[in-house]
């Protein structure tokens, strides 16, 4: 079974693998750690599980254990790839479970639509793609998975769940808290991993909001809060006035049409604002 094969130590050993810097590769070896994301899931044992960077499988095997019947692996070092076909063969065995593993770019991969549902993703992100995929999977169209229980560098996951007048408030929280219910469920010390990285890490769990309370427009949303806050030093009325004149608008009249004061920064406005700022463009997308 799963919890028989050699440690996670011995196969990396027996397969002469080290981690890859440029892949932003840090293994948790650490099984008492992968057994706590893994119990952060809701309902584990029904649907499916996305595997993003799984390397040599410690958080797989502690998916599997959890009662995880189906799992997709995506896994772009394929140095990894012949352990996780160890993982498949044990758990398919002796479990009665199938993993799907797939040597691909998570960033490029198209998720298959015969997955079962609900689907959860659930990963120990490669510090490189972590905060290019949370976006990606937040656009995505139409929503395609229930929950997420992901681990990030902890200064992107004090990004997440921040709040306005928080130093870590900006983009990334303004749209994440649009679209999901989230919070930071614990931290995982950097001695953890092997090599230790440079910096701690958190695990963050994300639920989609109820479609009826998911922003509507999170593409100009994101295009809004990227402008405001991608000069977050300067007043609004300066860091938005390419992105109103886009809209044939004048920046000072469309702020104060929803009630900001154009001297105002990026990181004072609350995420009602931001949204409210959106809705007043009452454009389609891609007239601008």
């Amino acid at each position: 079974m799963v919890d028989t094969l050699p440690s996670l130590t011995h196969v990396l050993n027996i397969y002469g693998l080290r981690a890859d810097k440029k892949l932003g590769q840090h293994f948790l070896l650490d099984m008492n750690i992968t057994d706590k994301i893994a119990r952060q899931a809701d309902d584990l044992e029904k649907g499916s599980v996305i595997e993003v960077g799984p390397g040599p499988g410690g958080l797989t095997r502690a998916l599997l254990l959890g009662g995880a019947p189906y799992v997709l692996l995506i896994e772009k070092d394929t140095r990894f790839i012949p352990l996780l076909e160890d993982v498949k063969t044990a758990a398919q065995r002796n479990q009665n479970a199938y993993i799907d593993i797939h040597a691909a770019d998570a960033l490029t991969f198209q998720i298959p639509d015969t997955l079962p549902r609900p689907i959860k993703l659930i990963s120990n992100l490669p510090y490189n793609v972590g905060t290019k995929l949370l976006i990606n999977w937040l656009l995505a169209k139409p929503i395609f998975w229930s929950q997420a229980v992901l681990m990030f560098q902890k200064e992107v996951a004090e990004r997440i769940v921040a709040v306005p007048g928080e130093k870590a408030y900006g983009r990334l929280a303004v749209l994440t808290q649009s679209l999901c219910d989230c919070h930071k469920a614990f931290d995982v010390p950097a001695r953890a991993f092997s090599p230790p990285p440079k910096v701690d890490s958190s695990v963050v769990v994300l639920r989609p909001k109820a479609q009826g309370k998911r922003f509507s427009d999170p593409e100009r949303l994101a295009k809004v809060t990227q402008a405001a806050f991608g000069q977050r030093r300067k007043m609004l009325r300066q860091s938005l006035k390419s992105m109103a004149a886009s809209y044939n608008l004048d920046v000072r009249d469309w702020l104060k049409g929803c009630g900001i004061d154009p001297m105002r920064r990026a990181e004072t406005l609350s995420i009602d604002e931001f949204q409210a700022l959106v809705l007043a463009l009452n454009l389609p997308l891609g007239s601008a």
